[in-house]
């Protein structure tokens, strides 16, 4: 009998802990390599029901069922794409596509549904997944779901479950998936050497320039990614000889090729030795797809040449060069192209990754959620000062690693009940919006209270109309200036200057000279331009705010309106408040 690793046997503890007392739909996250299979295979193993294991290709159907039958463990196929449709067995490994048309009596008596590569299930609608889920919960209403994934986060829907292990609210939409009951890092399997040390080869030539697509604040699609190309084609042969001049200097044994499109793929293969690279493409027949990787696993050439076919369900341990062409939003979806080459292989010490993108994906950083702000910005913790929890946000650092700034608006973190593993989110709010109706928080860039329902002032909006006013003056600052001044009574006043690109400014004025003009200062001030705001400072004098000036940050804009001879500062708008790029 197999013995499972630690960490292995941890996430099945972690599983039948929760499925006890719950039968919400649960997550495993788990890095490629580190034997989810395995998992399945156990959970599988000891479940007192009929177990059905999912998978959207054939080539993770038969991997997953062929690790459980290498432990004398029997088991039924149910794939059109393997030539089997059996039911009977207590354990059975099936394509969706497959199962969702199986006949209504194939449903019954199944306690446990697994689902492998899970991100594709589809939080609605008449999918597959649903449609064969809804079969299996009419038979047995207290169906367990467990999904096992290496990324748990979808471009264009976020975060794919509600609440971590750890007790991170990821988000605060419903999701198919509840929660995640075990995770396990990357940095994890590399450093206990159960994969592959990854190296991430400074690239001598040019690479391609993609900044145009990450400008655009929504997903880019095929046409944009082959325009771009088409503009840069000089560059592609460049690059595919410093991947071949890379892999014959340091005797590499396999390399993969991940290319934007078709096009792309195609003229990447034109340039590489003809008697040693295959392509393979979404159209691709099959049984030629079999042959090609079959002949790649065999080291009948050395590179093989994709497109968004090989990222799942492909198992080829001599891979030791990972040459990335195709721009991706997702650093999820980086790590698992970089995870094939990762599977440890004798004699192999470790595998280059070679990333000709630029858009400067970490292999080891954590998938944040949220767009990257600038690309000033890095993945950085916070304290939540309410719960203690450690959120990872976009923030700025200084030359030294500290936390200068960040972008998170609300805490992640969560308690929960231990003996019904209920979860309570924290709540607690870096940044929001006060309604002037009832006096409670919100989001920064909600329209209405949740709390009372009131209209909320649109930062859009009062944008707009004073862009339109006349005797108002929008001013978009480049600079914030801080200094101390006296008025003609020779009282102390803190003086705010803000300087736009041609160096005109409005300024407002700031009093420390009783409490109740602290307080104001406090709250109407530093609340806003605190750029750590869970950073429990008050500012008592001019030179107070003059020493932390480096904590605080300018506004997106200021509005100034005229009154008398002066233009009088109103209102400000901080980026976060706005719901459109300006």
């Amino acid at each position: 009998m197999y013995k499972l690793r630690d960490y292995q046997q941890e996430a099945v503890d972690k599983t039948l802990a929760y499925f006890r007392k719950k039968r919400d739909p649960a997550l495993i996250v788990l890095p490629t390599g580190a034997g989810k299979s395995l998992v399945i295979a156990e959970l599988a193993r000891i479940a007192r029901g009929r177990v059905l294991v999912l998978a959207h290709v054939k080539e993770l159907v038969e991997q997953n069922f062929q690790k459980y039958e290498s432990f004398d463990l029997e088991a039924g196929v149910y794939s059109a794409g393997l030539g089997k449709k059996e039911g009977a067995q207590k354990a059975i490994f099936g394509s969706v596509q497959s199962v969702a048309r199986a006949p209504e009596n194939f449903f019954q008596d199944f306690s446990l549904l697994v689902i492998d590569e899970c991100h594709r299930v589809a939080e609605e609608g008449a999918t597959q997944y649903q449609e064969v889920i809804q079969k299996l919960r009419a038979q047995n209403p207290n169906l367990c779901i467990l999904g096992l994934t290496a990324t748990p986060y979808r471009l264009g829907l976020g975060w794919i479950y509600e609440y971590s292990h750890s007790g991170e609210l990821k988000t605060d939409q419903p999701r198919f998936f509840k929660q995640c009951v075990f995770e396990l890092p990357l940095s994890y399997m590399i450093k206990n050497r159960f994969l592959t040390l990854p190296v991430k080869v400074d690239i001598p030539v040019t690479c391609y320039d993609f900044s145009e697509l990450t400008e655009r604040d929504r997903m880019y699609t095929v046409a944009e990614v082959e325009e771009l190309l088409k503009n840069q084609k000089r560059l592609t042969p460049l690059i595919v000889k410093n991947i071949i001049d890379i892999t014959v200097r340091f005797h590499r044994q396999g390399v993969m090729i991940f290319s934007s499109s078709v096009k792309h793929a195609e003229e990447i293969l034109s340039h590489l030795p003809a008697a040693d690279a295959r392509i393979v493409l979404g159209d691709t027949e099959l049984e030629d797809r079999d042959r090609i990787v079959e002949e790649f696993k065999a080291r009948k050439f050395t590179y093989l040449v994709n497109v968004s076919v090989l990222t799942t369900g492909f198992d080829a341990p001599h891979v030791d060069v990972i040459a990335i062409l195709r721009p991706t939003e997702s650093n999820g979806l980086y790590q698992q192209i970089v995870g094939r080459g990762l599977r440890l292989d004798p004699g192999k010490t470790d595998c280059f990754i070679l990333d000709y993108t630029g858009m400067g994906h970490d292999i080891y950083a954590p998938e944040i959620g949220e767009k990257k702000p600038s690309e000033a910005t890095v993945p950085v913790s916070v304290t939540c000062p309410l719960c203690g929890f450690e959120n990872n946000f976009w923030g700025l650092v200084d030359q030294d690693g500290l936390v200068l700034e960040h972008f998170g608006r609300k805490c992640r973190g969560a308690t929960h009940d231990v003996k019904t593993l209920e979860v309570k989110p924290c709540g607690f709010r870096f940044r929001y919006k006060l309604c002037h109706a009832c006096g409670l928080e919100n989001d920064v860039t909600a329209r209405s209270c949740d709390h009372c329902s009131a209209t909320l002032i649109d930062a859009d909006a009062k944008l707009k109309q004073a862009k339109l006013s006349k005797n108002a003056h929008v001013l978009t600052p480049e600079r914030i200036t801080f200094e101390e001044r006296q008025d003609k009574n020779h009282n102390s006043y803190l003086e705010v200057r803000y300087y736009d690109a041609d160096a005109q400014y409005v300024s407002e004025a700031h009093f420390f000279s009783t409490p109740s003009s602290i307080k104001k200062f406090n709250i109407n001030f530093l609340r806003s331009h605190l750029r750590r705001p869970e950073l429990a400072l008050e500012l008592r004098s001019p030179q107070d705010v003059i020493r932390h000036q480096k904590f605080l940050r300018a506004p997106t804009f200021v509005i100034a309106r005229k009154q008398e001879k002066f233009w009088k500062i109103t209102e400000k708008v901080f980026a976060e408040e706005l719901t459109r790029p300006t």
